[in-house]
Order: structure tokens, then sequence, then C-alpha cells
């Protein structure tokens, strides 16, 4: 019985290192068709540290979108009506103190450069975008209900710049005419 599992076990893992090959080749293709590099895509979390400071654990960390990834390799929730408020961008490097009642604050300690683009809100499947230079731009919730925009508005968003990006902060809702 035990090497009945044994040998699914190491057909399991056969068939997932296969299925990483595919994926790290499809990767690849999809990276050189659209002319972007890895790097580009990969959040750096070199420099980042965490430690303790008297009795609160502080962690330093790189803004995804909707969680942050640490220097402590693991992923954090960030309160969506912090980043909307905050304007916060991936790649945006900030500091987590998590003090002995495990009360959270959170500060943006070095952000990424920016640029601003204009867009379309819109919605689909259920969540929010703004299309803007003919790319779809995921935005927060939060965002849409702190600046009262409503779908169709024009908007004015901030994306890291150089850097292709999945995710955009509102900064405007640009009035209408």
């Amino acid at each position: 019985m035990e090497k009945k599992k044994i040998l699914a076990i190491k057909d399991f893992i056969e068939s997932a290192e296969k299925s990483i090959k595919n994926a790290k080749k499809l990767l690849s293709e999809v990276l050189k068709e659209n002319n972007i590099s890895i790097e580009e895509m990969t959040l750096d979390t070199s420099g980042l540290t965490s430690y303790r400071s008297e009795n609160s654990k502080i962690v330093e960390w790189v803004f995804t979108w909707e969680e942050m990834l640490g220097s402590d390799n693991h992923k954090y929730p960030v309160p969506s009506n912090y980043s909307s408020k905050s304007k916060l961008v991936q790649w945006d490097k900030l500091k987590l103190t998590i003090d002995e009642n495990w009360k959270m604050i959170y500060k943006q300690i070095l952000p990424i450069e920016r640029e601003t683009k204009v867009g379309l809100l819109i919605k689909e499947n259920g969540k929010f975008g703004v299309v803007a230079e003919g790319k779809t731009y995921c935005v927060l919730t939060a965002a849409v209900t702190h600046f009262k925009a409503e779908i169709g508005d024009n908007v004015t968003v901030i994306l890291p710049q150089g850097r292709e990006a999945t995710f955009a902060a509102i900064e405007a809702v640009i009035p209408k005419e």
C-alpha cells in the first residue's frame, strides 16, 4: 500500500515539474512578444528588512496592489482605504509596525517614481478598472468610493513610471463640463 502512495506522490511531483517548465516557457514567450523584461515585472524586496523595536515588530515591504510583500517573504493585507487615500502605487516601499496588541501602523518610506495618465472608469466582472492609452488597469473600489467616481467618469491615475503595471491609483475625478 505504501509503495502505491509513494509512486502516486512521485507522479504528482513529475507532473508539477512539467507544468512549471511549460509555464516558464509560456511566460518567456509572452514577455518576449510584448518586449517586457522580467526585471520590470518583479517586485524588488532587496534592501528591505524586518526587525524589532521595543515591543513592536517592524516589517518593510513592497506594495503589490491588494497586499504587500514583506522583507520576511510573507504577504500582508493592506487596508484598501489606506491604499486609496495614500495613493499607493505598485513598487512603493512601506513600513508596517505591528505592536504587542496587533495594532498595525503603515508608513510609506520610499515612493517609486510616478507618472499620471487620464482614463475612463469602467466596471467589468464586478471589478473597477480604468482604461488609459489602450490598457486597462485595476483600481480599488475604496478609491472609487472615496472620490465619489461613477462608471464613465474620466479620472487621472497614478502609475509607476517606466514599469509595466496592472494596478493604478486614482488621483482625481475630472469634472464633467
